[in-house]
């Protein structure tokens, strides 16, 4: 019986090991040790999405993608505030998973890349090296890090600033360009249309 007993412990020792690396192979990336503190749902998000991308199903992926932009967007200003370096990392890399995704001719590969950088930042988001603050017509664009603002704070801007007002035509022409870059994740060009059109107002 002792050696029956024994030779049942040295089996499941080996086969308990395995089972233990199994686990963290397939298991999901750490979650964060930055100020942003536990990104693992995003994470877990973007592993659904790189796993429906290997597939194939390129609709399904850029649909479970946007589960993690309404996530993202839903917690922006609280994860801007504890860590606005770490949050401008992030939002980078998730803005070029948006964009390869929801590209009009997705390329597997490029959504591959921006996915797999993508999940790379939520576990050590470094910060991107943007250079100083930026402005147009002499209106903030970027915040400390040279990170561009989000795009709906800046549009958000100009309807505060119009107020109950008729927006110039210029002015008008300005927020639809800014809400169709806006729209198409491009907060660069987004932010510098807002921009002209706060400082139409402004005067």
């Amino acid at each position: 019986m002792r050696n029956l007993l024994l030779s049942v412990a040295l089996i499941a020792v080996p086969v308990a090991g395995f089972a233990l690396v199994e686990t963290a192979l397939l298991a999901p990336p750490a979650a964060s040790s930055s100020g942003l503190g536990d990104l693992s749902a995003y994470s877990a998000i973007v592993s659904d999405t790189q796993a429906m991308a290997d597939a194939g199903d390129l609709s399904g992926a850029e649909h479970r993608i946007t589960d993690l932009e309404t996530l993202w967007d839903d917690n922006a200003s609280a994860l801007r505030k504890a860590d606005p370096s770490a949050w401008g990392a992030v939002d980078g890399a998730a803005d070029g998973a948006f964009s390869a995704l929801r590209a009009k001719s997705p390329d597997p590969a490029k959504i591959a890349t921006a996915l797999t950088h993508l999940q790379a930042v939520l576990v050590a988001p470094v910060p991107q090296s943007f250079g100083p603050v930026q402005q147009v017509a002499g209106i903030d664009v970027t915040d400390a890090s040279g990170h561009p603002l989000p795009c709906e704070e800046m549009i958000g801007q100009v309807r505060t600033t119009l107020g109950t007002n008729v927006a110039p035509a210029e002015v008008a022409d300005l927020q639809a360009k800014a809400l169709e870059r806006c729209n198409a994740d491009d907060d660069t060009r987004a932010d510098a249309f807002a921009a002209q059109a706060l400082a139409q107002l402004k005067g």
